[in-house]
């Protein structure tokens, strides 16, 4: 039996999804295996290497967007799985606003980010 969740999210950037890993200082791979429990693994398109025995992972939809997918209780274990994700989302729509205002020929205007909750 898996042990491996599939979540939709928003995600259509893998390059930025890929930056914004980084910037957390979370090594990533292309076309890798996500590990999750006993061993198991699934291919994912760009994979989250996290400290322990567990990755996060996300595959490409045929409508652009990312899944990630994961073994969510495992990922637990070591991590604190909600602040991780929530991260890793906040910093991606950094990312990706700061590249559409660059795409638009908008480089030397300010950006002022608004969070609310």
């Amino acid at each position: 039996m898996s042990h491996f969740s599939t979540l939709r999210t928003k995600i259509t950037d893998v390059e930025i999804l890929k930056a914004s890993l980084q910037d957390l200082g979370i090594s990533t791979k292309s076309s890798a295996d996500v590990r999750g429990y006993n061993g198991q693994r699934v291919r994912a398109d760009l994979v989250a290497v996290l400290d322990g025995e567990y990755d996060l992972g996300w595959s490409c939809n045929s409508d652009g967007t990312y899944d990630l997918i994961a073994d969510l209780w495992g990922v637990a274990k070591k991590h604190n799985q909600t602040e991780l994700i929530n991260s890793i989302n906040q910093k991606y729509a950094v990312n990706k606003t700061l590249a559409e205002v660059k795409q638009r020929g908008l480089q030397n205007a300010n950006v002022k980010l608004v969070v609310q909750q």
